[in-house]
């Protein structure tokens, strides 16, 4: 499939005064799920021309033009090869089996494509079994948990293949609701501290990162504001009514993740930052 040749669209961040220039390589967004629609619309508005994969395409993209679907199994070599040579790539599905990661990744060859890859705060689970609390803040220098097939795979795509690894927290948006999660009896009450983040901004964030991040860099992804649960379960029960189901006792202190590069370096301005505003445009309950 030949790379998009579409008109050039500059990309200004007003923020920092720092002016980019959109090249016409195609998006590709491996594994395109809840976040991928967010961010195909996103970079369409940025002039990007964009392609989405799913095991099943034809089933789980039916939302998505017949013409920008493809099919894509990171198990199935013999769907590698309609990724187009030079398109820049967002991977949003877990980075694992190792082995085939790299396999794929070799397949995929040099620049000028641009990788970024979507990973958890979940890479740093061992800070957990700290004692501190309230936790200590968690930047991108933090040890990382490599028993995790996930991070070996985001680690071999950082260090081998200069791949941005955004290390993201919970994603909230329409249709994923922490409220719901509350109601459900999913989360409870307790001093345990949650990161979030709205899908609208990982969306831009990822297209920033293609565009003015570093390759080999991680970089955290957040709001910047860590609530417990307790904070967020309080504020359901006094503006929506929503009583928390008792979820036991959970004494784990949770992380409070570090922002500051992401702000520092990539210019990021958070635009849904207050938690309970996002949930009100969100409905409610």
């Amino acid at each position: 499939m030949d790379s998009w040749q579409g008109s050039l669209a500059d990309y200004q961040h007003h923020e920092t005064g720092l002016v980019t220039l959109m090249g016409p390589h195609t998006l590709i967004i491996l594994g395109s799920g809840y976040l991928g629609r967010f961010l195909a619309a996103e970079a369409c508005s940025h002039g990007r021309a964009v392609l989405s994969t799913s095991r099943e395409p034809d089933r789980r993209l039916r939302d998505v033009p017949s013409t920008q679907r493809l099919r894509f199994d990171l198990a199935q070599p013999d769907t590698w090869a309609t990724i187009p040579a030079d398109a820049d790539l967002v991977w949003c599905f877990p980075a694992t089996a190792v082995e085939q990661v790299q396999a794929f990744a070799k397949r995929l060859g040099a620049p000028p494509r641009r990788l970024v890859v979507l990973g958890s705060t979940s890479a740093y689970d061992g800070t957990e079994q700290s004692t501190v609390y309230p936790p200590p803040w968690i930047d991108e220098s933090a040890a990382v948990d490599l028993r995790k097939s996930r991070v070996q795979g985001e680690e071999y795509l950082r260090t081998r293949h200069g791949a941005m690894v955004l290390r993201v927290a919970g994603i909230y948006g329409p249709g994923r609701n922490p409220l719901d999660w509350i109601r459900s009896g999913r989360v409870g009450s307790s001093r345990r501290y949650v990161n979030l983040i709205h899908v609208e901004d990982l969306a831009s964030i990822c297209l920033l990162a293609l565009e003015t991040g570093k390759p080999g860099e991680v970089y955290n992804v957040s709001d910047g504001m860590p609530r417990t649960w307790a904070d967020i379960c309080r504020v359901a029960q006094t503006r929506w009514a929503i009583t928390a189901h008792s979820a036991g006792k959970d004494n784990r202190p949770g992380k409070r993740i570090d922002t500051r590069k992401l702000t520092e370096e990539l210019g990021v301005r958070i635009q849904h930052l207050d938690l309970f505003t996002g949930l009100e445009e969100l409905g409610g309950p």
